[in-house]
């Protein structure tokens, strides 16, 4: 690995970092205006519909464009949205600019790598990037529930005569402006690529035309497929997931917003070894082998109903974390090496973010009417273990018949 390489891993750290912040800044923004509690499953709806309605676009713009200038454009995007919170917008609308930044962001700093490494340095490079991300995403649960906490923050504010004039979650939000500053501009020294697979035509029925013919060539590729189904599970469960272990940490531990998102961090530090794990252990050639990972998750997730320890928690969201990197880490890699090949980078992580964003929403959807209709939390972690091991069975033993056959 190189210095280009290590400018992107921390262009992509402080883009993170910043996400992840601001997340957890937009929920207590959303709680400090009284919003009733299905707006924050709703929060990240409004940030994921910018993934599902710009995927025909972002991935052309991230192929016909050099991806570091795609990335700085991308973070400037975020810093206006941040902008428009601090300026009193509505937070969903507000964050779904955001997510207008994210979606565009998404297909840069994954289909570089792709352009920039050898195959055989892809399982290792996401490794890499997915050991920086949850870095980012630890950091960031741990400075976000910090930066919106009334004992710290808050309390500081009224010290410096500044709360009249300014909100805890206001001034979380403006510290996470910086972070985007400062990922953007390390996006400036990113080694300028030559742009990949340039599109013929810019026109949108076009665009719209070369995506569902992407997509299709994408889930009838078998190793594609096979990808494909198990990040968009992951990605879906995952989003949902950060946001029921809150509900469920206030239930069962009777923990506060602010001590819930540190201990979230614990998953993210498990994804950290699993990722590790996997960038040690597995080849590119043999990553569909690690499917049984994600059936024994499903289960490990159900166990968090009986856990009434924050230590037994922590150890038990840290396993939940080394499972899901063991095995998605190498599918990410496959899915972006297949992707290269047949119709390149940008293109095919764009459809990975379609789909994965697709499943987000509905499970988001399905979260908040679960929440909507009084479902106990117990019962909702419940059907989502449940929900896990089921199609991660289904996913392995269909794979494994086409293998045979």
């Amino acid at each position: 690995m190189n210095r280009g390489f290590y400018i992107i891993l921390i262009a992509q750290f402080f883009s993170a970092l910043a996400d992840n912040a601001l997340l957890f800044a937009a929920i207590a923004l959303l709680m400090s205006l009284s919003a009733p509690d299905w707006h924050v499953p709703l929060l990240q709806q409004f940030f994921i519909l910018s993934y599902i309605l710009l995927a025909p676009f972002v991935g052309v713009f991230a192929d016909s464009t050099p991806k570091g200038r795609v990335m700085f454009i991308s973070n400037a995007i975020k810093m206006i949205g941040c902008i428009a919170m601090l300026a009193g917008m509505q937070p969903l609308y507000a964050y779904a600019i955001v997510g207008l930044g994210a979606a565009a962001y998404s297909p840069a700093k994954y289909g570089i790598l792709t352009e920039y490494l050898p195959p055989a340095l892809l399982v290792k490079a996401n490794s890499w990037m997915e050991g920086a991300t949850v870095a980012a995403i630890i950091l960031g649960a741990v400075l976000g529930g910090l930066l919106i906490s009334p004992k710290i923050v808050g309390a500081a504010l009224v010290e410096w005569n500044l709360a009249e004039w300014i909100t805890a979650p206001k001034f979380a939000i403006m510290v996470i402006l910086v972070l985007y500053l400062i990922a953007a501009w390390f996006n400036l020294y990113i080694p300028r690529l030559p742009a990949d697979h340039k599109t013929p035509k810019r026109n949108p029925v076009f665009l719209l035309h070369d995506f569902w013919h992407s997509f299709n060539l994408l889930w009838k590729d078998p190793l594609g497929q096979v990808s494909l189904a198990v990040t968009t599970l992951f990605w879906g469960v995952g989003a949902t997931l950060r946001l029921v272990v809150l509900a469920w940490a206030a239930f069962n531990l009777k923990f506060d917003l602010t001590q819930a998102t540190q201990l979230t961090a614990m998953s993210a530090v498990g994804i950290a070894v699993g990722a590790g794990m996997a960038g040690k252990w597995v080849r590119l050639e043999s990553s569909v082998k690690v499917l049984p990972a994600g059936i024994v998750l499903g289960f490990t997730v159900i166990a968090l109903v009986f856990v009434s320890d924050w230590r037994i928690a922590a150890a038990l969201l840290f396993f939940i974390g080394v499972l899901s990197g063991f095995f998605v880490v190498p599918l990410n890699a496959l899915l972006q090496h297949r992707g290269h090949l047949l119709m390149g980078a940008g293109h095919s992580i764009a459809i990975q973010n379609f789909n994965e964003n697709l499943g987000i929403l509905v499970l988001l959807g399905a979260y908040s009417f679960m929440v909507g209709h009084g479902m106990h939390i117990h019962w909702v972690i419940t059907l989502f273990g449940l929900f896990i091991s089921l199609v991660m069975t289904i996913i392995w033993r269909r794979h494994r018949d086409d293998e045979v056959h």
